[in-house]
């Protein structure tokens, strides 16, 4: 028998549109990315293929981010806070607490996971941190 799914791909395919336009529009988040994406509407199509494969279990993304976003210069840990803050901004216009909960869960290990590895490939010789360990809660 089939397990269900937290959510509908058309949640997924909203949950793209509405984080990224959040992103764009965000004065910290919206010239990094604008500058290093150079097709929205494949960013879009690419990022609603991975989360339908993490949240569907679809397997419509193969792809290695890691070394796209270690390649980026002056990335600092509060932009992952702010990027977390825009995805739980976003999930609120669900009404769907198990999809927000499972794409929440995702979103936080996928933010550390990209900021250990940028770490580790930027200060190879300095231990890693936590992304919120220098941000204050009033910029949280």
């Amino acid at each position: 028998m089939d397990e269900p799914f937290v959510c509908t791909q058309d949640e997924i395919v909203t949950l793209v549109h509405h984080f990224y336009r959040r992103v764009r529009q965000d004065e910290t988040l919206g010239p990094i990315f604008d500058a290093h994406i150079d097709d929205w509407d494949e960013h879009l199509e690419r990022m609603v293929r991975f989360w339908s494969s993490l949240l569907r279990r679809t397997g419509t993304y193969s792809g290695t981010p890691m070394p796209r976003h270690v390649a980026l210069p002056g990335i600092e840990g509060g932009m992952f806070v702010r990027w977390l803050e825009l995805f739980r901004e976003t999930l609120m216009e669900f009404d769907n607490p198990a999809f927000q909960a499972q794409a929440q869960d995702f979103a936080q290990r996928i933010a550390r996971s990209l900021w250990y590895g940028y770490q580790v490939s930027h200060s190879p010789n300095h231990p890693v941190t936590e992304f919120d360990e220098n941000v204050s809660s009033a910029e949280r």
